[in-house]
């Protein structure tokens, strides 16, 4: 972040902190008022960033980031030398002398070098008499970004005044991009990058309080209000639960910084004596297309987390329901950890919490980067999204089948739970079918009740991954109040968009598709297991068909564009406009040529490879102490279907050799009232974990786990029902199942019963030929006579998955 400057104009609780805007600037660098910087934590990555640990000679080293990653112009360091040498040694910055603001202490000087220019700096530590000791290059790169993420998306869409009510800075001339607007309403210029000055607030706990929805605004008079509530620290004390709020942008998204502050502490200079020098990055989940800067969550403010003492760093940036760039995400997560250590100091240790997508981050960013967190709570977790496209986008085409083409089949009505012979996903009768109230409008459709994880939670989101003309986000309608949009362009809005600085651009002009589904047989395990007939499989697999490619996809029809009553008596009356299946973009089967298989789509090669090499999917690369903790919400038809946590632990083993440093958690909602909450508890047992590797480094982290941080699962109000390494027998083995294993049933996708791994992960099958199926027991005890082999043939002309070899495209 740019260098601080001391600008105290507090009005309303509020205090501006201006930043300059990447390369350099003036200013009085912050410096925090603490005279003792807080040690870094040594990390449980081979592969982290320096450590603070004291050098053997007199050295120079960045504590806000690595070297070739630093942003907004300016960079925490450390001189370490013994106290006799810190007046003896000085700074030079691209061969002109400095002097910084350096905090001293007993082994080092600390603080922050301002005035970088964009790209490479050298920063030089000379001694008066021994001239130069130590020489570092800094890489600046702009505030707004990138760093490495790779071009920015446009059009992007500001929120800071809707969400913030500050107008965002002015940075160019072009009127495509936001209108930026005095306080008179009158246009002053444009942004295209959203950007705003830091702030601070301070708000307060009344007591009584007991969320993030509880805070209220401290006076602005100065006065301290009579009902604060009080908090007890991890140190024991007992202090007023009053929060210092910090919001501003980096890398065009809006960054918050929250924790405790003393009542009436200088806003310039904040007082850290509150701070157990604990850091959380809460990342947070949701589905997400770009475009879009987001609005600030006060979830930030966690009260389980901030009344311990603990501070915590957000951004929209790392929410995935803004975005699924994990590459921009993992370097937005830098900058933003950059930035608070840049003002605040270095934590003794970073753990990451977060939900869904907030944990999907806790998994990629310790392998894309290690030391950006040194621990992980990772709550309903995925391995990461990109995997989960290709079985979500089986369910339109797997409920489209079951409701239209096979609707005379009445398995698929008789009980919702059949469906689950196709989809993997758990089916629920209790769940009701939204749309079953149409059914009577809609001679050529048979639907159930009841619902299907796939119909209940997923439904729409293969439309807003792969339709580009389906803004699923609104983004055309948010930008419209402020923005030229029409001036940008057609938009092709997908998943594939969002990210197609990894995926490329095809010669139709759009972005390249991983999604797949040649020689996937679809329920073969229920097959095999008799759930449905060999007939029945042969069908299914000629009719199911796949995917029409982006640019021959059109405009989705009902509810995608709104559920009024005016949408629904169209849904009615008008013939195919009722289609919450997308089928108006599949490839589908010809009842006029009956024999002849619905196309299969084939994935982009090159943009698999792409995928496979990007950083996007999780290879199992971890190393820090995890917690995965899944509230069990099966019979509720979540999407976070809790059979990921042992998709990643399998991965894990693959990759480590071993998951010990993984705890998997479990706590049952059947029954429950509100439902437990285990972050608390995971919070406590991290801090435990942390202390013990600090106390014994060179033992593993595993081997440091404390007593609690191990396989578990708890009843629906939290208390412990078993735990220990057999818990979870019979998921990843052939063991007896445990104690946990069967109180939580798990359920799996339609590429798990098409006869793929549980760890996911493959994108394009490796094929084999029909022959070698038949040959190696594939098809179980089914023997096809040979009029079903060359059915076989005519469905699966390039072969079937041989899901025993990596998936094509793979490294």
């Amino acid at each position: 972040m740019s260098s601080w400057k001391q600008i105290a104009a507090c009005a309303a609780g509020a205090i501006v902190i201006a930043a300059c805007g990447g390369g350099g600037g003036g200013g009085v660098p912050f410096v925090p008022s603490s005279s003792a910087p807080p040690a870094a934590n040594p990390s449980p990555s081979a592969e982290a960033p320096p450590s603070t640990a004291v050098p053997s000679k007199i050295s120079l080293q960045v504590l806000s980031s690595k070297p070739e990653y630093v942003s907004g112009g300016d960079a925490r360091i450390a001189v370490f030398a013994p106290k006799a040498e810190h007046e003896q040694v000085e700074l030079w910055l691209n061969g002109a002398k400095i002097a910084p603001s350096l905090a001293s202490s007993a082994d080092r000087l600390e603080g922050l070098v301002a005035g970088l220019v964009l790209g490479a700096n050298t920063l030089e530590l000379r001694h008066k008499t021994r001239g130069k000791l130590d020489t570092l290059t800094l890489t600046n790169h702009p505030i707004t970004g990138p760093m490495f993420a790779g071009p920015k998306q446009e059009p992007f869409v500001c929120t800071v005044f809707t969400d913030l009510g500050k107008e965002p800075l002015p940075d160019t001339s072009d009127p495509k991009y936001y209108a930026v607007k005095d306080s008179g309403g009158a246009t002053i210029g444009y942004s295209r990058n959203c950007s705003i000055e830091s702030y601070v607030r301070y708000y307060y706990l009344p007591i009584g309080g007991a969320s993030h929805k509880d805070y209220l605004p401290m006076p602005t008079d100065g006065s301290r209000p009579a009902n604060i509530a009080k908090t007890r620290l991890t140190d024991g004390r007992e202090v007023d639960f009053i929060v210092r709020w910090e919001r501003g942008t980096i890398n065009r998204f809006i960054y918050q910084y929250v924790m405790l502050a003393p009542f009436g502490e200088d806003p310039t200079r904040p007082d850290l004596s509150l701070w157990n020098k604990r850091l959380v990055y809460h990342f947070q989940g949701g589905v997400g297309f770009g475009h879009y800067q987001g609005g600030p969550d006060t979830r930030a403010g966690l009260v389980e987390a901030i009344g311990k003492g603990y501070a915590m760093v957000h951004s929209t940036g790392t929410r995935t329901g803004e975005h699924y760039d994990m590459i921009l995400g993992g370097e937005t997560a830098l900058m933003t950890k950059e930035g608070f250590i840049k003002r605040y100091g270095v934590p003794l240790y970073t753990v990451g919490l977060g939900a869904s997508g907030g944990g999907i981050q806790q998994y990629l960013y310790p392998q894309n980067h290690p030391g950006l967190i040194d621990a992980a709570i990772a709550q309903q977790p995925y391995p990461d999204m990109v995997g989960q496209i290709p079985h979500v986008g089986d369910c339109e085409l797997l409920e489209y089948y079951m409701d239209v083409t096979d609707r005379a089949n009445g398995k698929w009505t008789s009980s919702i739970k059949n469906r689950t012979w196709l989809v993997g996903m758990n089916a629920e009768e209790g769940v009701a079918n939204p749309f079953f109230g149409l059914q009577g409008y809609l001679p050529n459709v048979r639907m159930a009740t009841g619902s299907t994880e796939c119909r209940k939670a997923w439904m729409g989101l293969t439309a807003g991954a792969m339709n580009p003309k389906f803004d699923a986000d609104d983004i055309l309608v948010k930008g419209a109040a402020r923005m030229d949009m029409a001036a940008f362009g057609p938009i092709p809005f997908s998943h594939y968009d969002d990210v197609r600085n990894v995926y490329g651009i095809g010669a139709d002009g759009y972005p390249r598709s991983t999604w797949d589904n040649v020689g996937v047989q679809y329920g073969l395990q229920s097959m095999k297991n008799g759930k449905i007939s060999t007939a029945e499989f042969l069908d299914l697999n000629l009719k199911v068909g796949g995917w029409k490619r982006m640019s021959e996809m059109v405009g989705e029809g009902f509810p995608y564009n709104g559920t009024s009553a005016a949408e629904q008596q169209k849904a009615a009356t008008v013939p195919g406009y009722f289609d919450p299946w997308g089928a108006r973009n599949m490839n589908q089967w010809n009842p006029a040529t009956p024999d002849v298989p619905a196309p299969r789509t084939h994935g982009d090669l090159d943009a698999i490879k792409a995928l496979q090499r990007s950083g996007l999917v999780f290879t199992g690369k971890t190393d820090i102490p995890t917690i995965d903790w899944h509230p069990y919400l099966e019979e509720k038809l979540d999407m976070h279907n809790v059979h990921q946590s042992f998709a990643i632990r399998k991965r894990i083993r693959a990759k480590m050799g071993s998951s010990d440093h993984q705890a998997i958690w479990f706590t049952e909602t059947r029954g429950a009232g509100p439902d437990f909450n285990q972050t608390p508890m995971s919070l406590e047992v991290i801090d435990e974990w942390m202390t013990k590797i600090r106390a014994n480094p060179a033992r593993s982290v595993a081997d440091n786990r404390p007593e609690r941080a191990v396989d578990s699962c708890f009843d629906k109000s939290g208390a412990l029902m078993a735990k220990g390494a057999e818990v979870w027998d019979g998921v990843l083995d052939t063991k007896a199942k445990g104690v946990c294993t069967q109180a939580f049933p798990m359920y799996g996708t339609s590429r798990i019963v098409a006869g793929g791994p549980i760890e996911g992960g493959i994108f394009k099958c490796a094929l084999k030929s029909v022959d070698a199926a038949l040959a190696d027991g594939t098809y179980g005890a089914w023997k096809p006579a040979p009029a079903e082999i060359q059915k076989l043939n005519a469905i699966f002309p390039e072969g079937v998955c041989d899901f025993a070899k990596p998936g094509q495209g793979a490294p």
